[in-house]
């Protein structure tokens, strides 16, 4: 954590930035291990040029803050009390001069909080911090990527949870609260976002919503799900047929698994992101199904379950080593469903390492 805290003053520094405030739970995270959501009330973090950091929040959490490893000061409030005015004394006791440039998080801010430290600090200049926290996140380091491993693994259990519990007139939210439930079982509190089971043409949505719809024989069964373990999240999507196909489903899942494989193949470090994703989508265009495939390859993984980079064929950035992302081409065709095929991966120092592992092989479910 304190690495972490230096790295990202240092970086304040060189860019001659004398203050910042970081409230988004997930670099509050980041940055102090302490975890949790706020809910409408503030609690960030105060970054200075030259002075010691403070970390507000609301009295009830100011022990788990410490806690969690913050050795510097906690300012605490309750209730009845309002934020900035405990924020005004503190920074009053560190006796600052005139501000020039403040960070913020310019993406997750709310023009009400920029217009309250504008009341207290008045900088001549406002930037953003996200740049900087992005390039930061974007490399796990080794416990990060030990905890992305175990929360791909429970992603993986929850697809087989879901096709165990996959049988004849079955709806789509009994198999999701099924998957959700056997995770709890393993301490999962969270998933990653809404856990998605769709149905026959309803996998043709890319971001459908499961509800009622039961399963019958030849249709395409999509599972989209994740858990959040320690902080961190994992994504996974895989796609079945039930009890039997026709041949054009076949035929669609086997251009998104090549499509899937060839992205995979291609990642290493130096490698342009938006390659992978032309890759991909060259060999879905070439089978006939270019307008099929409507979104981007994947995204960043970490924190939070979509994170930088955009795995977009618009990404001139290159991959490095510790970068972590989704790459999920996909098929989306009206009345008939959808596949997509997702895994979760990491670039090591001569290639990438996969780590979701559930079978990508053509399966019927019987």
């Amino acid at each position: 954590m304190e690495k972490r805290l230096m790295k990202l003053m240092n970086s304040l520094q060189e860019q001659d930035i004398e203050m910042c405030f970081i409230h988004s739970k997930e670099n509050v995270f980041y940055l102090t291990n302490f975890y949790t959501d706020p809910h409408e009330r503030l609690m960030g973090l105060f970054l200075f040029k030259e002075k010691e950091p403070f970390f507000i929040c609301p009295q009830m959490e100011a022990g788990q803050v410490k806690e969690a490893g913050w050795s510097y000061e906690v300012v605490g409030y309750g209730d009845h009390e309002c934020p900035w005015e405990r924020i005004r004394a503190t920074l009053d006791k560190r006796d600052l001069k005139s501000i020039q440039k403040l960070a913020v998080e310019k993406e997750e801010i709310s023009f009400s909080r920029v217009e309250h430290l504008q009341q207290i600090i008045n900088p001549e200049k406002i930037v953003s911090v996200e740049q900087i926290l992005n390039e930061h996140r974007v490399i796990k380091d080794e416990k990060e990527a030990a905890i992305l491993r175990q929360a791909a693994d429970l992603a993986d259990y929850g697809v087989q949870v879901g096709i165990n519990a996959l049988k004849q007139g079955i709806s789509e939210m009994e198999v999701l609260a099924t998957i959700e439930y056997e995770l709890k079982k393993k301490g999962i509190r969270e998933m990653s976002f809404s856990t998605m089971v769709l149905f026959g043409e309803k996998s043709g949505q890319p971001h459908g919503n499961p509800g009622l719809k039961t399963l019958s024989e030849g249709d395409f069964v999509l599972f989209d799900l994740g858990v959040v373990l320690d902080g961190y999240c994992s994504d996974i999507t895989r796609t079945f047929v039930y009890k039997s196909y026709e041949e054009k489903q076949k035929q669609i899942y086997d251009t998104v698994l090549q499509a899937q494989v060839a992205a995979l193949q291609a990642s290493k470090p130096g490698k342009r992101i938006g390659d992978l994703d032309l890759i991909a989508r060259e060999i879905i265009t070439n089978a006939g199904y270019g307008d099929n495939f409507p979104h981007r390859l994947g995204h960043g993984l970490g924190i939070n379950v979509h994170e930088y980079p955009s795995m977009s064929h618009t990404n001139d950035a290159v991959l490095k080593e510790g970068m972590v992302f989704t790459i999920e081409p996909g098929i989306y065709v009206p009345s008939v469903g959808g596949v997509r095929i997702e895994d979760d991966v990491m670039i090591t120092k001569d290639g990438f390492e996969v780590l979701t592992k559930f079978t990508k092989k053509f399966t019927v479910i019987n």
